[in-house]
C-alpha cells in the first residue's frame, strides 16, 4: 500500500497520469472515497493522460461512458446509484476490462472482492485547516496484473509519497 499527498490539483493530476502511463489494456483501477474528494477530477486527468480529448463527466446517471484514446479505449462506470452486486454484475464490468480497454470504477470499492485484479485509489481530502486542494490518496493493489508493476508504480509517485 501507497500513501500519497498531493498538494494541489496539478499533483492530484500529476499522480493520475504516472498510473495512466503504467495502465494497459485490461485494467481495473477503482476510484474510492467520499462525495467531493476528487474521483471524477481524478478520472479527467487520467483520460486526458491517455490522450482523451473530449470532456469526462461523472457517469452517475448512465453508468458507464466510454472514450476513445487513439490506442486505447478509457471505459469510465460510476456504481454509486447500484445497490446490489446482481445490478453491478448487470454491468458488465468484466466483458469491459476484457475488452480494448482500460476501467477506471467510482464508488467501486464497495463491490471490489469481486473484481478481480484491480488497483484501489482512495482519495480523501486533507485536514479541514489545509487549503480545499489538499489530497491524501492511497493504492493498493489486488492481484498479479498489479503486483508485477508496482516498483515501477511507486518509483512514479515517489516525490508524492508521505
Amino acid at each position: 500500500m501507497l500513501h500519497l499527498r498531493a498538494s494541489t490539483l496539478a499533483d492530484t493530476n500529476a499522480i493520475a497520469a504516472a498510473l495512466a502511463e503504467l495502465s494497459r489494456t485490461g485494467d481495473l483501477i477503482v476510484l474510492a472515497g467520499e462525495m467531493g474528494a476528487g474521483k471524477t477530477a481524478f478520472a479527467k486527468a487520467f483520460g486526458a493522460a491517455l490522450g482523451v480529448t473530449e470532456p469526462i463527466t461523472s457517469p452517475t446517471y448512465t453508468l458507464v461512458h466510454s472514450y476513445d484514446a487513439g490506442r486505447i479505449t478509457l471505459h469510465h462506470a460510476d456504481v454509486y446509484r447500484l445497490s446490489t452486486h446482481h445490478e453491478v454484475a448487470d454491468l458488465a464490468l468484466n466483458e469491459l476490462v476484457e475488452s480494448d480497454g482500460i476501467v477506471l470504477v467510482e464508488w467501486g470499492d464497495v463491490v471490489g472482492r469481486s473484481l478481480g485484479d484491480h488497483l484501489v485509489v482512495r482519495l480523501e481530502q486533507g485536514a479541514t485547516d489545509e487549503p480545499d486542494d489538499v489530497r491524501l490518496i492511497t493504492l493498493d493493489a489486488t492481484g498479479r496484473a498489479w503486483a508485477v508493476r508496482w516498483e515501477r508504480i511507486e518509483a512514479a509517485v515517489t516525490r508524492f509519497a508521505c
